[in-house]
Formats: C-alpha cells, structure tokens, sequence
C-alpha cells in the first residue's frame, strides 16, 4: 500500500498522516457504493438470510431491488428529501434494506438503540426533527407510543412486527425508476448522511452529523487498505453487534464497498451455532467476545478434567506469538507441544467459530495483549482498531500486512492522528464527523480547528503504531498526587471468568479502589467446577470466600502491571449486575463511569471508612 508518514515531533506534539489512496468524489453519496457493486458483480451473493438450519444467498441485483422498492414506499408515505426518520431495530438484514432504501429516497436515518428508554427515544426523536420512526420489535413499538404524545413532529410509526415494510412497498408502485433516481442523487458529498446520537457514557447524547463523504471517502480508502480481509474471494461476515452503532454500521457499508457477503445474527446467545452453520472469513467484534469465547472454553476443559491442558495450552500459544512477533527463534520444544496443542486445543476452537475466520475486527475498548497472541496462535490475527461516533468509526486499525498486538494500529489512509496537550489524541481527516447537531458550543469545544479532540490519551511509537492508555476526563489523581489510568487495572480483571464489570476508584483518595460485578453467565459454570452450588445467587457469591480470593486474584494480576502507588488495596464485589438496562453500560458495553459513580456513592464510601495498611493489600 502506497503511503507516506509525516511524524513530527517538537512542542509536545507528535503526528502520524496517511495521504488518501483513492482521490476524493465530493459529488458522490451513499446509494453510490451500491449503484457501483451492483455494475461490477450483479450476481454476486451480497447477503444471506437464515434459511431453516442454513442461510439463503440474496443478490446484489436482489437487494437493489428491494432497496429502491422500498425508496418508493417511502417517497409515496410522503417522506421528502432531507426528511429525518427514527430507526429503532435489532441487527437483521432488514436493518441494512431499510438503511438503503431511506438513502434512495433521499431521507437521513437516526438509529435509535433497540435497548433505548423511552425517555432517550423522545429526545433523540424530538432533538433531531425526526417525521417518522420505525419500530421492529412489539417492544419498541411499546416504548415509542409510551412518548409517542411528546413526538409532536413525528408523522408516521411504522412496525415490521406487523408487517408495514411490505405495505409500505406495496404502496410504492406507482413511484418512477426516475424519482428514485432523482432523489438519490440530490445528496452530494458535503450533506449529511447520517444523525448519530452518541451513547451517552456522559451526559445527554449528542447527534453527531455525519457527512455523505465520511462514509464514502473511508470506506474506499478501507477497502484498499483492508483487501486482505474485505476482498479476499469469498470474504465473508456474520454481523452481530448493533448496526445501530457507528462500528457496524461502518462495516456493513464497507462490505457492501467491497462485495463481502453478510449475514446476521441479533441474538448473541445463538452466536456459536450461527458461526457453525454461516462460516464467515473475518468477524467484527467488541473484547468481551474474545473474552467470553475464551473462557468459556476454560472452563468447559475445567468441567471436562482438561483445566491444565487447556492452560498448558493458551499459555504455549501466547509465548509461540509472542515470540514470532518479536522475531525471537521458536525452540524445538515449543515447535513441538504447539503441534500438539493444535490438534488436541485449537483446532477445536476454530471449528467452534466456523472453521474459516482468518481475521476479526476488535474496537471500542482494549483487548490485551494476552488474548491477541492467544487467537492469533489459532490462526485468527485480531486487527485491533480505534475511533469513535465522531470519527464514523475507524481512524486507526492495525492492518494484515502491518500489524502489532497490543496497539490499535497506524493511521488509516485519508487520516491524521496527533497528540495534543496532555497526549490527548486529535483527529483530522476524511472520516471526522461535521458537527455536533444544533449544537455549536459543543462543537467549537471539542475542535482545536480542523483537529477534532477525542478525550482519549495516548501514545505513538516509532513507526505510528498507535496505543490507547486511557481517557483524559477519567484519569484518577489519588490524594497523594499520583496520576492513575483506570482502564491500565480494569482490562485485565474483567479478562477473569466470573468478573462482569469493573470501576476502578480513587480520585482524591489515599489508595485506589475497585467496585466489582460478577458474570452472570459464567458464575454457574465455575461455581461447579470449584466445588459450590452452581445456583448460587450474586448475593451469596458476592459474599463466598472462594468467590472473593478468585477476584482477589484477578486484582492481583492487575496490580503486578502497575506501580504500588497505583495499585487496587481494597475492593466490593456487588450483589446486582451493570447492564445497558440498568443503565449502568452504554450499547458497545462500555461502563457509564459517572453513573456508576453517583448511584454506588454508599458502596464506595464504604472503601474508605475503615483505612487500610497501605502497605498491605487487603479484602473489605
């Protein structure tokens, strides 16, 4: 891949920047990375539906179709160009048909997040001018006309529950080809595609306007740089987390860029099975998957009697990738239990994901490096990538050709990345976002001129790999006067089976300390492969002294990666779950620090009510 690098470095500032590979179109919007894929592979299989036990191969030339007879039932409803429709719905096909279809007929889409209150679905409805919403489930429907007197702009609620896709198509057929045409071409590069409200890990959601040519410009210029992964021949992928999200809905434009066939899977507890049966080349994937995958494997060899071997086993496939990463020779010995372990260990867990996963996309929250060499010695190379809402997903990826674990990757093509004041990571480029919807003061705040600030702290090394050491608003500074980022203790803790969540607290305090959840779905299984009665209640395991040394031991592992003026001294283990209904997580999974913060005020207070011996680390 053609690129040049211009790292400057002087007055505290650093600074990576990939010129574009493929020249800009400003004229180009959306409906053109389809209108382009279906000229080039018409009957190419672009999608695939579950079908009974197997799935069922959709065209490019098929889903054109449906798309623009779609576009004609909106036009003929009376949505206009520019019109903004609300969008509450699970990852299905339908979700990407819809998307399309708004686009042909010149409408911009606001997702709304399945799980979203009713309360969040009345200000982003209401805040974005939304005429129209569309509701999949009788769930969402419910919580949409539970406001639905505050929705004083929205005209139309459509439900797929009652089948209102196929009237609204129905009614489309006296619309042109040509209005179609007319109204899909209006949108030019400069004008807003897309209304993405961020998820509010932080106050109030804002939407962030999203431009035709974020979307155009960085999906071209990824599918070149990506090509290993999105256009290897029969490049496939199962997607699973909410298109609602920037992160998928980036990827399920790319793939269509790109003529990567997609499936879907809204439920992830039917995950494994659908892997089996769909067999995707690459996966698009948040950490706690890869966490999940991987101790679930644990401990199911723990249940079997195969613990040890299962250990032996992650623990020869870290070194083996470690060691060829750093270009160490690879002894004999290890050569020959890495033979072994592939036939006994990970053959089995590749099989578990389909057998074809060559590559996986992680984002929105550090992996680890121990997980990295872990599935990168099964074969599957996790490209590790950062970006957020504002920066429509990627603005640095670690690539197939190109490639460290541990950091989120050089800068994609089209983009600069910089370190500001307090190393905080800035922004410019083809995928920043262009403002923040009727909010100009939040706008100005977040941009130092064309450098859009992300909050987020970090650092480069010599060859632009970037690495992510925490959030600027979440840095702890304990009484002592001691610097602590949150994320460099919680990662590794949240990596242990049975933890759930973790919020590391401290910030004017004598020592650091951690509120703990435990994991819901894997307590059972551990349980009963210590010994205890695997239906054991949060409460009753919150308390269990076996329950407590495993998170102590967890906290341990955390500690030996940090300094002593940095590490975890006490710790609670709660009774009661964070969930995004509880709304203690935003929908990638992410922690609402500052909710968690207000509603276990007691339970932190209680860390510090009896002082400990600082010198000791020690159980509350």
């Amino acid at each position: 891949m053609p690129e040049t690098h211009t790292g400057t470095e002087g007055a505290a500032v650093v600074q990576f920047e990939v010129p574009a590979i493929v020249p800009a179109d400003p004229q180009a919007n959306v409906t053109d990375l389809l209108v382009d894929r279906l000229k080039k592979t018409p009957n190419l299989a672009l999608f695939a539906v579950p079908d009974g036990e197997g799935w069922r191969d959709i065209s490019t030339a098929e889903f054109h179709k449906q798309v623009v007879a779609l576009a004609k039932g909106f036009a003929a409803a009376g949505i206009e160009p520019g019109d903004k429709i609300g969008f509450i719905a699970r990852t299905t096909y339908e979700w990407t048909l819809v998307d399309f279809a708004l686009f042909f007929a010149g409408a911009v889409m606001v997702p709304v997040y399945e799980t979203s209150s009713p309360a969040q679905i009345s200000w982003i409805l209401n805040n974005s001018g939304a005429v129209g919403v569309i509701a999949e489930l009788p769930d969402h429907t419910e919580r949409v006309e539970s406001v639905r007197d505050e929705l004083t702009l929205v005209r139309n609620v459509w439900n797929m529950h009652t089948d209102d896709l196929n009237t609204l198509t129905a009614a489309g057929t006296d619309v042109t080809d040509d209005e179609i045409e007319r109204r899909r071409t209006i949108a030019n590069g400069s004008d807003i595609a897309t209304l993405i409200y961020t998820s509010g890990s932080t106050g109030r959601p804002k939407g962030c306007v999203l431009t035709h040519s974020n979307f155009v410009e960085l999906t071209r210029n990824s599918h070149r740089a990506l090509s290993e992964v999105v256009a290897e021949p029969g490049a496939s992928t199962l997607l699973f987390i909410t298109t609602a999200h920037i992160f998928a809905r980036f990827i399920s434009l790319l793939n269509v860029e790109a003529g990567v066939k997609t499936g879907h899977q809204p439920d992830t507890k039917q995950l494994l099975p659908a892997l089996g049966s769909f067999k995707p080349s690459y996966l698009l994937a948040v950490p706690r998957v890869f966490e999940k995958v991987y101790n679930s494997a644990e401990q199911k060899a723990e249940a079997g009697g195969k613990g040890k071997i299962f250990r032996a086993a992650a623990a020869a496939a870290v070194e083996h990738s470690t060691r060829l990463q750093d270009g160490k020779k690879i002894s004999l010995g290890l050569k020959i239990k890495f033979a072994l372990f592939d036939k006994l260990v990970y053959s089995k867990l590749r099989e578990a994901m389909g057998g074809n996963i060559k590559h996986a996309v992680s984002g929105s929250a550090p992996l680890g490096p121990r997980l990295g060499h872990f599935f990168h010695s099964l074969g599957v190379t996790i490209l590790e990538g950062y970006g957020l809402t504002e920066t429509t997903a990627p603005a640095t990826v670690n690539l197939a050709t190109k490639s460290k674990i541990g950091t989120v990757g050089p800068v994609l093509p089209g983009v600069a990345v910089r370190l500001g004041e307090d190393d905080e990571i800035q922004v410019r480029g083809i995928n920043v976002f262009k403002e923040y919807w009727q909010n100009p003061e939040a706008t100005a705040e977040t941009f130092d001129g064309e450098w859009f600030k992300t909050g987020d702290i970090g650092s480069f090394d010599d060859e632009g790999f970037l690495t992510i050491t925490g959030r600027k608003k979440e840095i702890i500074v304990t009484a002592g006067g001691k610097n602590v980022a949150p994320a460099a203790l919680e990662d590794p803790i949240r990596a242990n089976p049975i933890v759930g969540q973790v919020v590391v607290v401290g910030d004017q305090k004598p020592f650091i300390g951690a509120l703990i959840t435990l994991d819901s779905e894997m307590l059972p299984t551990w349980l009963g492969n210590n010994g205890k009665p695997a239906d054991m209640s949060l409460e009753q395991a919150a308390k269990d002294p076996a329950v407590r040394a495993e998170v102590q031991r967890a906290i341990d592992i955390a500690n030996a990666k940090v300094s002593r003026a940095e590490s975890i001294r006490k710790f609670t283990i709660l009774s009661t779950e964070w969930t995004e209904g509880s709304g203690h997580l935003t929908p990638k999974m992410s922690i609402k620090r500052n909710v968690i913060m207000d509603d276990f005020a007691d339970e932190i207070a209680d860390i510090y009510d009896v002082p400990v011996n600082t010198t000791n680390v020690s159980l509350s």
